[in-house]
């Protein structure tokens, strides 16, 4: 199965538990996301955002393209139909989540994220949406359970 991983996987990653100083192999490790999301991590403008650049040219981030359109259009009918706040629903059309959400219904991938379903109305959560379009949806660590990753100790250098 491939994974298309959140912004907040990313951020979490290098200010909790992979940082760049830490494990180095978790940023050299085969990772997709989706422009969006590589746009969120370049304005950080932190060590992320040279990391970002550098990976661009590999196909890490995915483009929006015109195959997306019935997939888009899923994930915004599906916001849409729901009972969130106008400006939820506005916000969320806006951010990465819905692009990722669109990308990973058209192309069977599953997301990976940090976020948790929510009753809330004035904030759509990715789990949220990807339960009602039936699209996978896990944490980081079971997709590297699952993927699986080995980050493995050697050297210092």
């Amino acid at each position: 199965m491939a994974y298309l991983l959140d912004a907040n996987v990313f951020i979490v990653a290098k200010r909790l538990y992979y940082g760049f100083d830490v494990c180095r192999a978790f940023w050299y490790w085969p990772v997709f996301s989706v422009e969006k999301v590589e746009e969120d991590v370049m304005s950080l403008g932190d060590v992320q955002s040279e990391w970002a650049r550098r990976v661009r040219s590999g196909g890490s981030f995915l483009s929006t393209d015109p195959s997306l359109v019935p997939s888009t259009s899923a994930v915004t009918s599906w916001a849409r139909a729901q009972n969130y706040e106008p400006e939820a629903v506005n916000t969320f059309l806006q951010v990465a989540d819905c692009y990722l959400e669109a990308q990973a219904h058209s192309g069977g991938q599953a997301v990976v994220t940090h976020e948790v379903p929510s009753g809330s109305i004035c904030t759509i959560k990715i789990p949220s949406t990807c339960i009602g379009l039936g699209i996978k949806t896990m944490p980081p660590f079971q997709m590297q359970r699952r993927a699986p990753t080995r980050f493995v100790l050697g050297a210092a250098s």
